[in-house]
C-alpha cells in the first residue's frame, strides 16, 4: 500500500466507483481513474508505471462484474465476444511491443479527428444504435468485427490506450448493428481479455500497488454492475447521450495533452 492520506484513498475511492459505472455503460472509465491515480499516488513524477498497473488491477474487476450483469441480462453473444476478446489480446499485445519505439504524439491528432467524425455522426443519425439487425450477423461482417474490433483496436489499446471501450461500442454498433446496450455489454468481454492480458504485464513488471488496488476494485466492481444495470434499464437512447458525453471529453482531454500540457 503506498503511502497516500485517507482523504486521498477516500477520492480514489469516489473515482473508481464513478470510472466503474462510465465504463459499464459506454467504455471510457480510464478517463476518470488513470489521472485520479496519477494525481493521487506518491512521487507523482515517477507515478506513471504504477498507475498504469494499478488502474488495470482495478478496471478488471470492475469490467468483468459489468460483464457478468449484461450477460445474465442482454442478449449477448459471449462466444463471438470471446473470439473477438482474443483477437484484440493479441492486437493489444502487438500494439504494446511497438510502442515504445513509435511516437503516440504523431497519431493522438489523427485520433481526434476520428473522434470528433464520429460524435458528428452519432449526432447527426438519432437512429444509430437504437434497435438491432433483423438478422443474425453475416459471416463477413463476424470477421469484420474480429479484425477491426479485435485486432484493430486491440492494437490502438496497446499502443496508445484511450478510449478503446468506447471504440469497441462504436465498432460492434456499426459493424454487427447490434444496438448500443449489447454492443456495450460485448464490448465488456472484450475488455476482459484485453485487461488480463495488460495486467499480467504489469505484474511480472511488479508494477501494481495490490492492495490499494484491492481496496479500490471493490468500489470499481460496484460502480461497473451499477452501470450495466443502468444502461439495461434505461435503454440505447440514455447510453447513446453517455457515449457522446465520453467522445466528446476524450477529445478535449487529447486535446490537452497535445498543444497545453
Amino acid at each position: 500500500m503506498p503511502d497516500i492520506s485517507l482523504t486521498t484513498t477516500v477520492v480514489l475511492c469516489v473515482a473508481a466507483l464513478a470510472a466503474g459505472w462510465v465504463d459499464a455503460v459506454v467504455g471510457g472509465g480510464g478517463l476518470l481513474l488513470l489521472p485520479a491515480l496519477l494525481l493521487g499516488l506518491p512521487n507523482a513524477a515517477h507515478a506513471g508505471p504504477y498507475a498504469l498497473g494499478t488502474n488495470k488491477a482495478v478496471a478488471i474487476v470492475g469490467t468483468t462484474g459489468a460483464a457478468v450483469t449484461y450477460a445474465r441480462k442482454a442478449p449477448v453473444d459471449v462466444r463471438l465476444a470471446v473470439r473477438i476478446g482474443l483477437a484484440a489480446l493479441a492486437g493489444s499485445t502487438g500494439g504494446a511491443a511497438l510502442a515504445a519505439g513509435l511516437s503516440t504524439e504523431v497519431l493522438k491528432p489523427i485520433v481526434m479527428v476520428v473522434l470528433v467524425a464520429v460524435g458528428a455522426f452519432v449526432i447527426f443519425r438519432p437512429s444509430f444504435g437504437t434497435a438491432p439487425a433483423a438478422v443474425p450477423a453475416s459471416p463477413r461482417r463476424i470477421l469484420a468485427a474480429i479484425g477491426f474490433a479485435g485486432l484493430g483496436i486491440g492494437f490502438y489499446d496497446g499502443l496508445i490506450g484511450p478510449g478503446t471501450g468506447t471504440f469497441l461500442v462504436l465498432a460492434l454498433t456499426a459493424i454487427l448493428h447490434l444496438d448500443l446496450v449489447t454492443a456495450s455489454a460485448t464490448a465488456k468481454i472484450v475488455n476482459c481479455c484485453t485487461n488480463a492480458g495488460a495486467l499480467a504485464m504489469f505484474a511480472w513488471k511488479g508494477t501494481v500497488y495490490w492492495q490499494l488496488a484491492a481496496l479500490m476494485a471493490v468500489f470499481n466492481l460496484a460502480g461497473g454492475m451499477i452501470g450495466a444495470r443502468t444502461a439495461l434499464k434505461r435503454g440505447a437512447g440514455f447510453v447513446r447521450i453517455v457515449l457522446l458525453t465520453v467522445v466528446c471529453a476524450l477529445v478535449v482531454k487529447m486535446a490537452y495533452e497535445q498543444w497545453v500540457a
